[in-house]
């Protein structure tokens, strides 16, 4: 079974959903840990909350990222991680990580790429008032939501939403289709191991 760890920033409501359907069966991987650079992120909660090993690198505590990223992986290393995958994860990925993992590492975006890359996707699609956006999951590479795409969903928007209505929609297509490209690319992995 593919060894996954999800780096996570915040509240980790994507976690959740990932571990809800470890456990009902319905993804068939092993979440080996949780990587946080907050120590206040929620998503430690979750992790304890489903027995789930947690750890909290801070990323001031190092000298620059590439120590930063080494520390983070002698646990990925001894966790036998096979997948990395960043759930809401606000950090950049460094070159320590990338040649590591290299088409090993994929990140859930909230808008429908090339559209809107960086760390506001929703409030910018809802200001740019376009008629759909959408949720991507890609590889991550060197660049900001630039790596191969592996997946995409379409979010048609209703003029009348207000932002919190159209950040609810997107999160819902989230919590659809990120278990799953999960498992599509774990099967990957399954098959060269």
């Amino acid at each position: 079974m593919v060894n996954i760890a999800v780096f996570a920033s915040g509240s980790g409501t994507n976690f959740e959903t990932i571990l809800s359907h470890i456990e009902d069966g319905s993804l068939h991987v092993n979440c080996a840990c949780l990587i946080a650079d907050k120590e206040n992120a929620y998503a430690r909660v979750r992790a304890r909350n489903h027995g789930v090993e947690e750890f909290y690198f801070n990323p001031k505590g190092y000298d620059g990222k590439a120590g930063y990223e080494a520390a983070i992986l002698e646990v990925l290393k001894e966790k036998k991680v096979d997948l990395i995958v960043l759930s809401g994860y606000m950090r950049f990925i460094g070159h320590t990580l990338l040649s590591a993992y290299p088409n090993r590492i994929i990140n859930l975006h909230p808008a429908y790429l090339p559209e809107f890359p960086g760390a506001h996707s929703i409030a910018d699609a809802y200001e740019a008032k376009v008629a759909q956006t959408g949720v991507t999951v890609h590889f991550v590479d060197e660049g900001v939501d630039t790596g191969p795409i592996i997946r995409q969903e379409r979010v048609a928007i209703d003029p009348s939403w207000d932002l919190e209505t159209l950040e609810s929609h997107v999160h819902a297509m989230e919590y659809d289709l990120f278990w799953q490209v999960i498992e599509q690319v774990a099967k990957s992995i399954e098959e060269e191991k």
